[in-house]
């Protein structure tokens, strides 16, 4: 007999799958609901007694990953089986063969490709996070729906992200972040993808979070305000020209206004464009592309009417949607109240599929609506994506980054001599254009015209730009290529073509050591071979015959004589050779292995026998330990920062800032080695801090910023750069601190100074 407390939850279990499919009937797809129920009553049984690290029921997780790809995204019966059934093959007894033989092939490859692994894809140097990525893009690249499902999880993992321990959110967090958003995005799915930044910001800077979203509802009634006494004119024009329509404000997110501050260095009041305007209106039925985009220009001349728009922000996304769909016509328009406001004019069509992304594209299909344009370049997406799968990498950050750099948000139209418009990322490279038609062109190409003018392979492309590659069969892959190629495509040819290179030159060279070895009567044996490594200062015997190859090594006397040396030679190499295959060892052992088996050098390891338990404790950086780990020499992080800690592989912890570039790529492939840490300073130390200022180039600015931080402040100053132009001043001053809180207290005091405009941190 039940519980009362059990009777409460198989209730509450039961009124959200009701829910669930009470959505699911109000959808337009077929309605199967029986294999919905079957995969529910398959998945309860699977997962009973097994509770999530709340408390709740653990079937709660696969019914809330089912709603959200129901609701929120718009997949129908198989999708929600699919997500129904997600974790039972990885946290049960359960196998995929038993999928297939209860639910279908097609079930069963989704549940498959949904399902994490551990080994095997990127050999001994193995992240286990990037491995199961890899599978989950292979047979997304066979059905889309594989990603959504996925993202549908982890949107839902991040909502209930607070009951998980500080090291696992800021991993999860920062995969998120570097990851799955940019893949949301990619897809058409801006609501998700703006929650999922969210989420992640708020786990990783709890206090920029607060600070900012309170700032926010403060605004709320007064941005309000500005949105009526903005639209009521506009609507008035509107309802004049007979115009079926609706109107929605949009607040820029959380997230959105404070990667502006950190990219543009500005503060909060800097940011001009937090508020903006949708016009979504319904075309008359039976309406075409055309048709539409001709009624968003006549809402636009309605609107341009009334208030002045800004002459180079005008966005035309309609004759060429970008690469994840998005259709809208774009302006800013200047207010009655003296700001900039965004207008985003679109019809309901076009704004479902802003939402919802590609599976809106399948909707309106369904409804007869054209969708070839999408349809292509959600296929051209695929194609590059599996191009990176079919080269190998060798290791999980050159993956993830070759990924990473295919999900830009914003992209250029370029055109070919044909007349043909093709999309690209912004900043992207007459080589990567060339690459992009295809992979002869690219390894072959030889030089490029844009605009009919001959220009560098390195030349940066502008939307517009009419561009010829020209090729030449003698020509080759060169390694500097990899210095301005932007584009993931690009990258993973050019990688994959120098690796076979030095594959072939490996061969040579280990051919070349032999005939060494054997006209010098020397046995060839891996000890003979760790000595020349040492002698020439290589790590792996692979690089050393590589080096021969290449004939960066040149064999000759002096590597005879080591290799002859006597006895007592013998017995120092030994010791050499000893600490030299530890090395190479520590360099082989996966990563996911170490995670395993941390070593570190920090306050927490000291419990060998409580490794697990040590884990959960957050690193403490305080005057006695903080000489046991190193500071992260890209973001130079100092106490107040929000920090965590990365071990690397000789065990010793690298703290960065948790909004590190380098530390985000870390989250998203090794975050098993991500530690938790906390600062716990006295103001008894000093570090490294650089701001930045800009101001008018006056006579006695310097001696008045001189004057506060020596004099007022006692603050030391290492390194002090000036540079003036137009009269405009840029400076940028090295000052030892014992924290960031001193570091804000100098901003704010040099703020004061006349003719200062900014004063930033930028270290």
């Amino acid at each position: 007999m039940l519980e009362p407390n059990e009777i409460e939850e198989e209730k509450m279990v039961d009124e959200a799958f009701n829910h669930l499919i009470d959505t699911y009937l109000q959808s337009r797809h077929r309605k199967h609901t029986e294999i919905i129920t079957k995969a529910f009553n398959f998945a309860r049984q699977a997962h009973r007694g097994v509770r999530r690290l709340s408390g709740e029921p653990y079937i709660m997780h696969p019914i809330s990953v089912a709603q959200i790809a129901c609701e929120e995204i718009g997949l129908g019966s198989t999708s929600i089986c699919c997500a129904l059934l997600h974790d039972v093959v990885e946290d049960t007894d359960y196998t995929v063969e038993d999928i297939r033989n209860i639910f279908g092939d097609k079930i069963a490859q989704i549940v498959d490709g949904l399902t994490k692994i551990s080994g095997g894809i990127f050999g001994d140097q193995a992240s286990a996070q990037a491995e199961s990525f890899k599978k989950l893009l292979l047979t997304m690249s066979e059905d889309i729906r594989v990603i959504l499902i996925k993202i549908s999880d982890r949107l839902h993992n991040m909502r209930t992200l607070g009951s998980q321990l500080p090291n696992k959110q800021y991993k999860i967090a920062g995969e998120t972040l570097y990851i799955y958003a940019p893949l949301a995005n990619r897809l058409g799915l801006n609501k998700i993808k703006e929650e999922l930044e969210d989420l992640s910001f708020r786990y990783e800077h709890p206090e920029e979070y607060k600070q900012i979203k309170d700032r926010l509802i403060s605004m709320e009634a007064h941005l309000h305000d500005i949105f009526e006494e903005f639209t009521s004119p506009i609507r008035a024009k509107l309802d004049a020209a007979g115009i079926q329509y609706h109107i929605k404000e949009r607040i820029k997110s959380p997230y959105s206004i404070w990667n502006k501050m950190q990219k543009k260095h500005v503060s909060f009041e800097e940011i001009y464009d937090i508020l903006a305007v949708r016009i979504i209106f319904t075309p008359e039925e039976g309406a075409n592309n055309e048709q539409e985009i001709a009624e968003c220009f006549q809402i636009y001349a309605l609107a341009s009417s009334i208030y002045k728009p800004h002459p180079e922000r005008l966005r035309d996304w309609l004759s060429h949607p970008k690469a994840n769909g998005y259709q809208a016509l774009q302006s800013t328009l200047m207010g009655k109240h003296g700001r900039w406001v965004e207008v985003q004019i679109r019809s309901l069509r076009m704004d479902e599929m802003a939402e919802q992304g590609f599976a809106a594209h399948w909707k309106y299909k369904e409804g007869g609506k054209s969708t070839q344009d999408s349809e292509n370049e959600l296929d051209k997406w695929l194609g590059t994506i599996k191009d990176i799968l079919d080269d190998p990498h060798p290791t999980a950050i050159d993956f993830l980054d070759a990924i990473k750099l295919n999900l830009y948000a914003s992209e250029i139209f370029v055109v070919t001599p044909k007349g043909e418009f093709r999309t690209m990322p912004t900043g992207c490279t007459a080589l990567d254009f060339a690459f992009s038609i295809h992979t002869f062109v690219g390894t072959h190409c030889m030089g490029v015209k844009v605009n009919h003018q001959l220009v560098p392979l390195s030349q940066e492309l502008a939307s517009g730009d009419q561009v010829e590659v020209l090729t030449s069969k003698e020509l080759k892959v060169q390694e500097d290529w990899l210095n301005f190629v932007t584009t993931g495509k690009a990258r993973s040819k050019i990688m994959a073509i120098l690796r076979r290179k030095d594959r072939d030159l490996q061969k040579q060279g280990e051919d070349m050591l032999g005939q060494f070895f054997e006209a010098h009567e020397i046995e060839q044996n891996s000890i003979n071979v760790d000595k020349l490594c040492i002698l020439h200062n290589i790590v792996t015997r692979e690089q050393l015959y590589t080096a021969i190859g290449k004939g960066e090594v040149v064999l000759g006397n002096q590597d005879v004589t080591v290799l002859n040396e006597n006895t007592q030679g013998k017995r120092r190499w030994g010791r050499y050779l000893r600490f030299f295959s530890r090395k190479i060892k520590e360099g082989e052992t996966s990563d996911a292995k170490k995670a395993e088996e941390p070593k570190p050098a920090a306050e927490a390891p000291e419990q060998e026998g409580k490794k697990k338990k040590a884990k959960k404790i957050p690193l403490l950086l305080n005057e006695e330990t903080i000489g046991r780990y190193d500071m992260c020499p890209h973001c130079h992080p100092i106490p107040g920062d929000e920090v965590l800690g990365f071990q690397e592989q000789d065990g010793r912890i690298t703290i960065h800032k948790r909004s590190c570039e380098i530390a985000n790529r870390l989250k998203a492939s090794y975050g098993n080695q991500i530690w938790a840490a906390d600062w716990d300073t006295h103001k008894k130390l000093f570090f490294p801090a650089t701001i930045q200022l800009d101001g008018i180039d006056k006579i006695g600015v310097l001696h008045q910023i001189t004057g506060i931080l020596s004099e007022q402040l006692n603050v030391n100053m290492p390194r002090l750069l000036i540079e003036t132009h137009d009269g405009i001043f840029r400076g940028e001053i090295q000052l030892e601190v014992h924290d960031a809180e001193d570091v804000q207290e100098i901003c704010k005091k040099l703020k004061k100074i006349n003719n200062i405009n900014s004063v930033t941190r930028i270290s």
